[in-house]
C-alpha cells in the first residue's frame, strides 16, 4: 500500500489555542514557573513530523522544588486532613471538567501521541473519567477494622482495645508512559489524590501536552497548593531525579520491564514503596470451538488497536492447528483492511507510533523476525512522511527462541503459531518473563476456566480482549510488575496501616 497523510489541523479552538502557546511551563505548588535551568524541548506531531512548540525541561532541581511543595502539602495536612467528602467533591469535580473538555482533550491526544481522535473521544478519555468518579466513591470508603486480641498478660480488670487505621502513604512521585497518556495519568492521579496523598506527576517527554491540560484542570477543580505538581522533561534527567529522592515516599509508574528495574534500583536509597505496571508479551488463545466471528476481529483489535501500543496488546496469537488457516487468514484480511492515516481524519482507523525511534524500533524486530526465518504473511513495511507508520504486520513460522516470540515489541505486529490441544495452553502461554494478560476463546467455559487458572497473568479475559473497567484490579505476575491499577487495590496501593493497641 502506499500512505498519503493528510496535513489535518485540530477542529476545537480550544486545542488551537493551546497550541499556540509559545512555551509550557513547570505547576510547582499551583503557580506555572519556569525550569530553573530555563531549558525546553521540542515536541513533535507523530502523524506528519511538525513541531507542536516547547516543553519546559525540568531537571534534578527542579524535582526537588516539586517535592519539597508536595511535602509541605502533606506536612500541612490540608488535603490528608480533608474530609473524605471534600476529597470526593474535588475528585468528581475533576471528572466532571474532563468529560466537558472531551473533545478538546481528544483532539490534544491525537496531535501529541498519533491515535485516531475516536479512540480517545469514545474510549480513553472517558475511561479517565470513570477513574475520577470511581475513586471519588472510595475517597468515603477508607476503612480500618476493630481486632479482638488474645493478649494473656494484659493488666488485672482491664482490656485490650485494638484496630488498625488506614493512612496516606505520603508524598507519591507518578511517572507515566506515552502510549495511552490521559487515562494511564488518571490511574495515578486519582487513587493517590482519594487517599489524601500529595504527589509529583512526570509524563513522558514524547507526550506531555494532555498532561499539562490536565493540571490545568485540577487547578480549575480547586486543588490545594502543593498538592498536585507536575514536572515535565526527560525520563534520564527528571523521571530519574524523581525515582531516586528521598523525600518521595511512593513511586507509581507505569512502563517498560527495563525502566521498571531500573526504578527498583533507584527506590532502594530510602526503600520507598513501589506500584510498577510493566511489560506483556501477552497469548490469545483460540481454541477448534471457539466462535470465529468473535474471536478473528477480536483477536486482531487485541494486537493492532492504538498501533500495538498497548500494555497488554496480545502480541503472541496461538490457534488450534484445525482452524489455524482459517483464523489466519481472518486477521492477516482484518489487517489489510485498517486504513492508515493521520489520526484527526474521521476515516483513520490507525495512526503512527508514537515517534521515529519507536517506529525504527518496532521494524527492526519484524527484520529479526525475518531474519530468524519467520514469513510476513501481511504487512511489514515502514510508511509516511516521517517515517513513523508501520503497516498491521503478521509474521507465521518463527521458532519459541525468536526475539519476536519473547521480547515485547510495542507494535502492531502478531506472531501466529498453530497448537494441538488446550492441553498445551498452560506451558505455551506461560513461556515467557511476562505475565500481564492473555485471552482464551472458546465455548466450553469449563475449559476457559480451567485454563486461566492455570496462566500466569494479572488478567486473563475469556471470549474477549481489553475489556477495561475502574473496578477491575490490572496488573502483572512475575516481571509484568508489582501491585495493581485500578480497582480497590490500588486504593491499597498509596495507603499505610497502622496498628493502635490500648488498655482501657
Amino acid at each position: 500500500m502506499t500512505l498519503e497523510v493528510a496535513t489535518l489541523e485540530p477542529g476545537i479552538d480550544a486545542t488551537r489555542r493551546f497550541l499556540a502557546r509559545p512555551q509550557r511551563r513547570l505547576l510547582i505548588d499551583n503557580e506555572w514557573v519556569e525550569p530553573a535551568a530555563g531549558r525546553s524541548f521540542e515536541t513533535f506531531n507523530p502523524a506528519t513530523g511538525a513541531s507542536l512548540g516547547r516543553v519546559a525541561a525540568g531537571e534534578a532541581v527542579d524535582i526537588d522544588r516539586a517535592v519539597a511543595a508536595a511535602r509541605r502539602a502533606f506536612e500541612a495536612g490540608a488535603w490528608r486532613d480533608m474530609l473524605p467528602m471534600q476529597r470526593a467533591q474535588l475528585l468528581w469535580k475533576m471528572a466532571d471538567l474532563i468529560e466537558q473538555h472531551i473533545d478538546e482533550l481528544a483532539e490534544l491526544e491525537t496531535v501529541d501521541q498519533g491515535k485516531p481522535v475516536w479512540i480517545g473521544r469514545q474510549a480513553e478519555i472517558p475511561g479517565a473519567v470513570e477513574q475520577f468518579r470511581y475513586f471519588a466513591g472510595q475517597a468515603m470508603r477508607i476503612e480500618g477494622t476493630t481486632i479482638p486480641t488474645s493478649i494473656s498478660y494484659q493488666p488485672a480488670d482491664k482490656q485490650i482495645f485494638a484496630y488498625t487505621a488506614k493512612e496516606p502513604i505520603g508524598v507519591v512521585g507518578a511517572i507515566v508512559p506515552w502510549n495511552s497518556p490521559i487515562v494511564l495519568t488518571a490511574l495515578k492521579i486519582a487513587p493517590a489524590l482519594a487517599a489524601g496523598c500529595t504527589m509529583v506527576l512526570k509524563p513522558a517527554e514524547d507526550t506531555s501536552l494532555t498532561a499539562i491540560r490536565l493540571a490545568e484542570l485540577l487547578l480549575e477543580a480547586g486543588i490545594p497548593p502543593g498538592v498536585f505538581n507536575l514536572v515535565t522533561g526527560l525520563g534520564e534527567t527528571a523521571g530519574a531525579a524523581l525515582a531516586a529522592h528521598p523525600g518521595v515516599d511512593k513511586i507509581a509508574f507505569t512502563g517498560s520491564t527495563q525502566v521498571g528495574k531500573r526504578i527498583v534500583a533507584a527506590a532502594g536509597g530510602n526503600l520507598k514503596k513501589l506500584t510498577l505496571e510493566l511489560g506483556g508479551k501477552s497469548p490469545v488463545v483460540v481454541l477448534d470451538d471457539a466462535d470465529l466471528e468473535l474471536a478473528i476481529p477480536g483477536a486482531a483489535n487485541a494486537i493492532f488497536f492504538n498501533s500495538g501500543q498497548v500494555c497488554v496488546a496480545g502480541s503472541r496469537l496461538y490457534v488450534h492447528e484445525r482452524i489455524f488457516d482459517r483464523v489466519l487468514e481472518g486477521v492477516a484480511a482484518c489487517a489489510r483492511g485498517i486504513r492508515l492515516g493521520n489520526g484527526l481524519d474521521p476515516a483513520t482507523q490507525m495512526g503512527p507510533v508514537v515517534s521515529r525511534k519507536q517506529a525504527d524500533r518496532i521494524a527492526g524486530y519484524i527484520a529479526s523476525g525475518r531474519a530468524e526465518g519467520a514469513s510476513v504473511l501481511t504487512g511489514g513495511r515502514q510508511l509516511g512522511p516521517a517515517g513513523t507508520f508501520i503497516e498491521p504486520t503478521v509474521l507465521v513460522g518463527a521458532v519459541p527462541s525468536a526475539k519476536v516470540v519473547r521480547e515485547e515489541i510495542f507494535g502492531p505486529v502478531v506472531v501466529a503459531t498453530p497448537i494441538r490441544s488446550a492441553e498445551d495452553v498452560p506451558a505455551i502461554a506461560n513461556d515467557t518473563d511476562y505475565g500481564l494478560a492473555a485471552s482464551v476463546w472458546t465455548h466450553n467455559l469449563s475449559t476457559a476456566h480451567r485454563l486461566a487458572a492455570r496462566i500466569r497473568a494479572g488478567t486473563v479475559w475469556i471470549n474477549c480482549h481489553s475489556m477495561y473497567d475502574a473496578s477491575l484490579p490490572m496488573g502483572g505476575m512475575k516481571q509484568s510488575g508489582w501491585g495493581r491499577d485500578s480497582g480497590h487495590q490500588a486504593l491499597e496501593n498509596f495507603l499505610e496501616t497502622k496498628t493502635v493497641c490500648a488498655v482501657i
